[in-house]
């Protein structure tokens, strides 16, 4: 195999001599010996062009740009092209991402993704600047701080969002059904995300809200399933996975095993050894018989929709609310060493049943759109709390009272109630 550099400029013969050796290095050396191509053949050709089209932007692009920055940037094309969640990580960039998985990190408290070229929200993080904002999953972010997002990599639209407590930000965001976008000025904060929340709806039904699966929420959960059931049994759960993007897989395979005692959880595939993996159940499950009510949505995403496939494929649960986002790819966070990063996928995750549900997410057994329950005007009815010198009664604590408020704002959280007090019955019934 023979490479001719007669034509190529003085510089980009230089970057050849430099890339040509460790590209060799990188073939077989039973197909350098082959007469005839093959598929796994470098393509030298192109490895010419591209050090053509170096060469033509270092002696002509309007402005003098270094040979560092034009390798970098040409390393992020490469991985911005193979899919969405693929990306060369700058050691600040691969820092924020550990952060993240941590649970710590400065910005806005938001999830975004790449649909169809646009900056799309996933999900707002709870009790952060852009939940409070009114952010909700599927906005289109159009520009932050003035610049537009239409070109812009993830990566990039991350590193803006991000920055010092109590900086402002400009976002303008687009929503399907509305005919103007909104002009939104957030301050940064500090965003600690406890990713775990717990709750008594009422006696003997719980709530249990995973905000994001970070490195310790499997444990955090194992705790809040004790402490509601510590002065009686649960007779039903909720766990609420709303508008959860994912996060760390084996986490989401801590949670689910919370609630199986046998079997499979997920497994993934990929072309490496290493990137091929299955995760089963262990016996010992402190909810292996609660009954169990799953609430999805359309910012359900990764780590979330494992453990729902999980959870519906076992028959373990009822999946309730709408399609969650279907994000069923595997990304790995390989170091480099010079410091920075590199989030690859790897990989793609199966459901026990065999699903993958890439492109597609996980379908609820009970479809409840999101809606807010409204009260009826009460006419003509006389009630006790009516009478005059009636007995005043105690009235519930804070807690249910904070509670009932919740269920009157949350439809899809009522009717997850209201579900699992069916089972309940039915269950007594047998």
């Amino acid at each position: 195999m023979t490479l001719t550099v007669t034509e190529v400029p003085a510089p980009a013969k230089r970057l050849l001599a430099a890339l040509i050796p460790a590209v060799m290095l990188a073939t077989p050396l039973p197909l350098l010996a082959q007469p005839a191509p093959s598929s796994d053949d470098l393509p030298l050709a192109e490895i010419q062009t591209f050090a053509e089209v170096f060469e033509r932007v270092k002696r002509a692009y309007v402005e003098d740009v270094d040979d560092t920055t034009l390798l970098r940037n040409a390393m992020r094309g490469m991985l911005s092209e193979l899919d969405p969640h693929s990306a060369y990580l700058d050691e600040e960039e691969f820092q924020s991402l550990r952060e993240s998985t941590q649970g710590e990190f400065g910005g806005i408290g938001i999830e975004v993704g790449l649909e169809n070229g646009q900056l799309m929200v996933i999900t707002p993080i709870d009790d952060t600047p852009a939940s409070r904002a009114g952010l909700m999953s599927r906005d289109i972010i159009l520009s932050i701080d003035g610049t537009p997002t239409d070109s812009m990599s993830l990566q990039e639209a991350v590193n803006l969002m991000r920055g010092d407590p109590g900086s402002p930000i400009d976002i303008t965001v687009m929503r399907s059904g509305e005919d103007a976008p909104r002009e939104l000025t957030l301050e940064r904060e500090i965003i600690r995300s406890e990713s775990v929340k717990h709750e008594l709806l009422e006696p003997g039904y719980g709530y249990l809200r995973i905000s994001q699966f970070q490195s310790r929420t499997a444990e955090q959960a194992r705790q809040a399933l004790t402490r509601m059931g510590r002065d009686q049994p649960l007779e039903g759960l909720i766990l609420d996975l709303r508008n959860n993007p994912g996060g760390v897989l084996q986490s989401a395979v801590g949670v689910a095993d919370l609630f199986l005692d046998e079997g499979l959880i997920v497994y993934t595939e990929g072309r490496l050894p290493d990137t091929q993996m299955s995760f089963s159940a262990n016996p010992a499950t402190p909810a292996a018989e609660v009954p169990l009510v799953v609430l999805i949505n359309g910012g359900s995403a990764s780590a979330a929709e494992i453990v729902a496939g999980a959870l519906q494929d076992q028959r373990r649960g009822v999946i309730m609310g709408t399609d969650s986002f279907g994000k069923g790819s595997v990304q790995q966070v390989m170091p480099l060493g010079n410091g920075e990063g590199l989030k690859l996928t790897t990989a793609l995750y199966f459901t026990p049943n065999g699903r993958s549900i890439q492109a597609l997410g996980i379908e609820p057994d009970v479809e409840v759109v999101r809606g807010r329950l409204e009260l009826a005007e009460r006419r003509w009815e006389v009630r006790e709390s009516d009478l005059e010198n009636h007995l005043r009664s105690q009235g519930p604590s804070r807690e249910r009272a904070s509670a009932a408020e919740r269920l009157s704002e949350d439809y899809q959280l009522s009717e997850a109630l209201n579900l699992l007090k069916a089972l309940r019955v039915v269950d007594r019934r047998r």
